[in-house]
């Protein structure tokens, strides 16, 4: 074909072919001085401008050799055959081409297959445009209406309704010179057993474009309950000019306001991008029926012009339920194939741009916008915001989990600046979230979803804390009721002034009755020490308590009576061998070794209470809630005076 077409045609197409115009339909240019232009090369992933184009003469990329004229620009980058490039600049000039081989008629052969696929979805638009203001399509307008967009809207998107006839496009498209294999392959219509029928029929339908502005497909929304096909909204399929996974719907409204301001919004619907556009966020774009992927990503990149000189932003805006939440997930997952700052807007309510504006006008859309965060600190929040933060193994646990998420980024830049926001969100120490953050990168990779808890687990559950592993509130696990993991060993020397303590309760019961009374379950942070001494209150406390071999015998019998409180055998282990283990003191145990261990035991669960309200001090803010602020920074100066009392009489009971 390309010996085809005559050679001085061909230098014409040459000469005309603006390649700054061409190239830039799908690159961002910007000046290089000297007269050349810089962008991001298209032919492989990089994250500085080492593509130039240089007006009359060509391209070259310095990172990956690619270059040429602006006919092998099309060729490389299309697909086209060197006679489809031709003929398809040759259409943008106005140029009438004349084939060689005796084929000097002035007419032009057919045009490329990609030029008649193109052809079709012209047409096509401009059928399902004409029948959009018929009445046939008044459900379709009623729609578009219930929603704040008016007939200029709809023109300005290109905006159509497809005929409920089965095959009324099919017939239009083939009195258009086009065959039925070339409709077939553009997705326009279907093959059945019956024959030939349109794909979309009865709905209202969005023309789906390139940055071109050339039409490749169309999305469509269901309108009438009668249709057989109950998918909300249809989309074209796979062809060869229609790829899902690169196409954003309003990229060709949307690439010249991307590229001056820097700044892509992405939305989750066609709805959405109209709202956008018309309450002044031109930048809004859309997936067509998939999630954001790596290639949406190259093509925002490129328009963005996206790397260490020139830093573009993303926002993404998600609904507020857990699709949402899930695609929020997913999009962090692509983040680091940006290197500006990846953003996300969610209204509080839960609103779409296109209900926001709806409810509350342009300006709201433009507000939701304006607010967005970065979208780390949401999925890092919707990660802590599973657990007990009041609690510290609900910390340790938040902390840990999360530092998952931040040793997967590849970017490693960024993470420290996620490990300081970590211990912000969660209210620790910026080096404990930084450690945890160095052992999660150190792990084998896990094989659940970012933020996604492991099977069985509960918010707070887990090992790491005081109170070890069981249930979130750190109580006795019920008979039969799952635990996430198997508890700590009783002997881990965290837990020893409880064990000591107990073991006094059991063995001496009256050298702790003085000060039982200041004893509560918060002391004891091992479930099953804490159950044993759920055994000793039941039955009156150490002052109540009988001779102690009547005693022991007293305590095992209730360990044996029913309870769904308690798990009875690990209780019952516990118990014999604080029954037989020997006290720690260096002689005889006396009331004053006795209240040296319970004053520390309860300085421990005074730091523990310190340590919370600390925590919840560094996740308030000061000035908007200083109410609470005050409140708990009053109850931190009373604790901390307790706390040294308690310490002071634990040392004064030993010397």
């Amino acid at each position: 074909m390309a010996g085809l077409i005559r050679e001085d045609d061909i230098a014409l197409v040459r000469e005309r072919a603006d390649i700054a115009e061409i190239v830039g339909q799908y690159v961002t240019l910007k000046p290089a001085g000297g007269g050349a232009l810089k962008g991001l090369c298209p032919f492989h992933d990089e994250k500085s401008p080492s593509f130039h184009v240089r007006p009359g003469r060509g391209f070259h990329c310095f990172g990956c050799g690619e270059g040429g004229d602006v006919i092998s620009f099309l060729m490389k980058h299309d697909g086209l055959t060197f006679a489809q490039a031709v003929e398809y600049l040759a259409d943008r000039a106005g140029i009438q081409l004349r084939y060689a081989e005796g084929d000097d008629r002035g007419k032009r052969r057919e045009g490329s297959p990609r030029h008649r696929l193109v052809e079709a979805h012209r047409l096509a638009q401009e059928y399902y445009a004409d029948h959009l203001v018929g009445p046939e399509a008044t459900a379709a307008r009623q729609f578009l209406s219930d929603r704040g967009f008016d007939k200029e809207s709809a023109e300005r998107f290109g905006l159509g309704f497809a005929p409920r006839d089965g095959d009324a496009l099919y017939k239009h498209l083939r009195q258009k010179q086009l065959t039925e294999a070339e409709l077939v392959t553009s997705g326009l219509v279907a093959q059945g057993q019956r024959g030939h029928y349109d794909r979309f029929r009865g709905r209202l339908l969005w023309p789906i474009r390139e940055a071109s502005g050339e039409t490749i497909g169309f999305g469509a929304r269901r309108i009438f309950d009668d249709d057989r096909i109950e998918a909300k909204y249809l989309n074209t399929p796979e062809t060869p000019i229609y790829k899902k996974s690169q196409v954003l719907y309003g990229i060709d409204l949307a690439r010249r306001d991307i590229a001056r301001s820097s700044q892509a919004v992405v939305v989750e619907g066609y709805t959405d991008v109209m709202a956008c556009h018309l309450a002044g966020v031109p930048t809004a774009v859309a997936t067509c029926g998939t999630a954001f992927g790596e290639e949406h990503g190259r093509v925002l990149r490129r328009l963005l012009h996206d790397h260490e000189e020139f830093r573009g932003e993303v926002i993404f805006t998600f609904d507020g339920d857990e699709a949402g939440q899930k695609a929020a997930l997913r999009a962090f997952g692509g983040d680091q194939q940006f290197v500006g700052q990846t953003y996300v807007a969610v209204e509080p309510d839960g609103l779409d741009p296109c209900d926001l504006r709806l409810r509350a006008g342009d300006a709201a859309v433009r507000e939701l916008v304006a607010r967005r965060i970065p979208l780390y600190r949401l999925v890092l929040g919707n990660v802590v915001h599973r657990y007990d933060l009041d609690r510290a193994d609900g910390r340790v646990d938040a902390v840990r989990e999360a530092a998952k998420l931040v040793a997967s980024i590849r970017d490693r830049s960024k993470v420290d600046a996620f490990a300081r926001e970590l211990a912000g969100m969660v209210g620790v120490d910026v080096e404990e979230a930084r450690a945890e953050v160095r052992r999660a990168g150190q792990r084998p990779e896990r094989t659940s979803a970012p933020g996604q808890r492991p099977s069985g687990g509960a918010p707070g559950s887990g090992t790491g804390g005081p109170t070890g592993p069981g249930d979130a509130t750190g109580a006795p696990v019920a008979p039969g009721e799952a635990r996430a993991q198997p508890l700590p060993d009783l002997r881990d020397p965290r837990f020893q002034l409880e064990r000591e303590t107990l073991k006094l309760v059991v063995q001496q019961p009256r050298l702790v009755a003085p000060l039982a009374g200041d004893l509560g379950d918060n002391d004891f942070t091992h479930p099953t020490y804490r159950a044993v001494w759920h055994l000793v209150t039941e039955l009156g406390g150490p002052s109540a308590a009988p001779e102690p071999d009547v005693w022991v015998a007293k305590l095992r019998d209730s360990v044996s009576a029913p309870s769904e409180e308690r798990d009875a055998s690990a209780v019952g282990r516990a118990l014999n061998e604080l029954v037989v283990e020997p006290v720690r003191a260096s002689g005889e145990p006396d009331e004053i070794y006795a209240a040296a261990n319970v004053y520390r035991m309860q300085e421990l669960t005074a730091m523990r209470r310190i340590a919370e309200l600390k925590s919840k001090l560094q996740r308030t803010n000061p000035v908007d809630q200083s109410a609470d602020y005050n409140r708990m920074f009053g109850e931190l100066v009373a604790l901390e005076s307790h706390r040294r009392t308690l310490r002071e009489r634990a040392i004064g009971a030993t010397d």
